[in-house]
């Protein structure tokens, strides 16, 4: 009996001390679990690797190795090539360096402390309160407004309707023919009552008469315009024409393309440089029909120049010529747009001069 009381008591010691060695254990795990979560780290000067914090890596570098003792820096590498981190770090490796989107173009290129910086194209734009997934055309102002603010490339162009001084000066150039046609009419009048046996001017009816004070009218001016546009509307024509109007002019020095056809097609977006006001009469000049014109008056600006440039292309075929463009530009007074035109084709790798 006695045997049997020992060995129960001998079990129930061996019960206990296992009970409190396991007790023990899940002490210590806690102990260590919890230490490691209050382990807190200064922000943007350490970061936590297991329980301790080490010292960032500095701008340019990510972490190799991290430290093996408390507020003590590990092994920093530098960033590869295409690589970056912009500020002190804990990272294990640096970030790709992005790259610009076809729309955009390069202002900074991405170094080992900063990332590649991109703006919108030329004539584009993206606010900067917006995401900018894609560059947006710039507007242009309406016949009827005046630029307050051209476009940028975080800010679209600022328009206004002009001011009512423009409407004023319409008036008077409205009223000042009429008067001046008033007083040709009772010149007329006095004339033919007082002097009747001149009949080089009694033959004269009244509308003639005011055709002389006033000179041509804009309706007598088109017609002429299209009359003349009809005897040139022969591509084949063009040239002798423009020859024959340039004998005192400076001829402008000729221009080859460098990618054929491809040049030509590139450079209609630069005729956007034209005056407004000269659209119909340039492209009558180079051979296109009234109907050809018309049909795009609905289009913005831009895009019916672009337009109505392919539809000359594709009338003229591989007569299409460059050259002929800016010699009609230049006919036309409008030497300054042509320049312009002729600078951005040859910047842009698009054409170079015969004698270069």
């Amino acid at each position: 009996m006695r045997y049997i009381i020992f060995v129960v008591l001998f079990l129930l010691n061996i019960i206990h001390a296992a009970k409190s060695h396991l007790d023990l254990s899940w002490a210590q795990g806690s102990t260590k679990n919890r230490s490691n979560r209050d382990v807190s780290c200064k922000e943007s000067l350490e970061y936590r690797n297991d329980n301790i914090c080490c010292l960032n890596c500095p701008a340019g570098t990510y972490v190799k190795k991290p430290c093996l003792s408390a507020s003590e820096k590990g092994v920093c590498e530098s960033c590869e090539f295409d690589t970056y981190t912009e500020h002190d770090n804990g990272l294990k490796k640096c970030l790709s360096c992005s790259k610009c989107r076809i729309d955009q173009e390069t202002t900074e290129k991405c170094t080992s402390t900063q990332n590649t910086k991109c703006k919108c194209k030329q004539g584009s734009f993206c606010l900067p309160d917006q995401a900018c997934e894609v560059c947006k055309k710039c507007s242009r102002c309406k016949e009827d407004e005046e630029t307050v603010k051209g476009c940028t490339d975080i800010s679209n162009t600022d328009c206004r309707k002009r001011s009512s001084s423009g409407s004023s000066i319409s008036v008077t150039f409205i009223v000042m023919p009429l008067i001046a046609m008033l007083v040709c009419i009772l010149s007329f009048v006095y004339w033919t009552k007082s002097k009747p046996s001149k009949r080089a001017v009694t033959s004269r009816s009244p509308r003639e008469m005011v055709k002389i004070c006033m000179g041509d009218s804009e309706e007598v001016i088109e017609e002429r315009q299209n009359a003349q546009n009809t005897k040139i509307d022969d591509s084949s024509q063009l040239q002798p024409f423009l020859e024959q109007n340039y004998v005192e002019r400076e001829s402008p020095r000729r221009l080859v393309p460098l990618n054929g056809e491809e040049s030509l097609k590139k450079t209609f977006d630069f005729f956007e440089e034209m005056d407004v006001h000269y659209h119909n009469r340039f492209f009558r000049f180079i051979g296109l029909s009234d109907n050809s014109i018309k049909s795009t008056e609905s289009l913005f600006p831009e895009d019916r120049v672009y337009e109505l440039l392919k539809i000359w292309m594709e009338k003229e075929g591989l007569k299409a010529d460059f050259n002929s463009l800016i010699e009609a530009l230049i006919y036309l007074d409008q030497r300054k747009s042509a320049e312009n035109i002729v600078t951005k084709a040859v910047s842009n790798g698009y054409y170079k001069y015969v004698d270069e």
